[in-house]
């Protein structure tokens, strides 16, 4: 018997819910700060869980916290799951995501970039902005170039902000780049000069971004961020922004109002193996 999407979801975000469990108690047990971030933070606040309809969680670390999280996962971490960074073939990402193992989460970019991907949660370091803002531009702009590098490596068939003539522009240019960077370019090169970049700031600048998303992520002041909260997701008590209606509203402007019906999407991918062996696929 087939399962329906309905039910793929629900089964997907008790997966994701048991991941962050472990994820809660491994940093606890390792004093390392963290916070749920984007959609995570304003399920908890809007719905004291998961957005009905959305399929991820996301959390976010001041970059101290991230590295120490990579570090420390390498030399033990909780049996059945593990910490995956882009030093992973097929990794198209810059920040970090933790996959509960003998799972899949095969999406069209996982395919293309030839990746092996488990159910995961994704953690996103937060870095310190330049205090001179000429060389913040650069900050921001770099760190973008790098992900849009690291995108380019892997695939040639990328989505594009624009549609019409302009997409179908956007989507040509995006193919030839593909085979322009991939003979001369290093993932891992990549990952090292987007480090480098986005820890150009120091602490005293107190404005943190989540440069992965440079360019998308709007930069928000530490005392909005740190120290944490504390806030309810699906019955469980886990670390928020300091703020988190100021968050909210630095991130998504009114975000107390429901999206119109059919921008509720869900992002399900093509396929979901789970632990038990269940499958869902996508029928598109």
């Amino acid at each position: 018997m087939s399962m329906s999407q309905q039910a793929a979801l629900k089964k997907l975000q008790a997966t994701e819910l048991e991941i962050l469990l472990v994820f809660k108690k491994w940093c606890n047990e390792n004093n390392i700060t963290w916070f749920i971030d984007s959609g995570t933070c304003l399920g908890a606040m809007r719905h004291q869980g998961f957005i009905p309809w959305d399929d991820d969680i996301d959390v976010g670390l001041p970059r101290k916290d991230y590295e120490r999280l990579l570090a420390l996962s390498k030399d033990g971490f909780p049996e059945g799951y593990s910490i995956h960074t882009s030093e992973d073939d097929g990794y198209t990402s810059l920040f970090a995501k933790m996959y509960k193992d003998e799972t899949v989460f095969a999406t069209d970019i996982t395919e293309e970039a030839g990746g092996s991907q488990g159910i995961y949660i994704d953690i996103f370091p937060y870095d310190y902005l330049h205090n001179d803002v000429k060389y913040r531009v650069k900050q921001e702009r770099k760190c973008a170039n790098y992900q849009k590098m690291m995108y380019l490596y892997y695939l040639s068939n990328i989505k594009v902000p624009h549609a019409g003539a302009l997409g179908k522009l956007e989507k040509l240019l995006c193919h030839v780049g593909h085979f322009l960077i991939k003979p001369f370019a290093d993932p891992h090169r990549i990952q090292e000069r987007f480090n480098l970049e986005a820890q150009v700031g120091s602490e005293d600048s107190n404005i943190l971004e989540c440069l992965s998303f440079a360019g998308y992520a709007p930069s928000i002041m530490k005392e909005t961020l740190l120290p944490v909260s504390e806030l309810e997701f699906e019955g469980l008590r886990v670390p928020a922004p300091h703020d988190p209606v100021r968050y909210l509203e630095l991130m998504y402007g009114d975000w107390t109002v429901l999206p119109p019906a059919e921008e509720r999407h869900t992002h399900l991918p093509r396929k979901i193996v789970f632990s038990d062996g269940t499958e869902w696929t996508s029928n598109r």
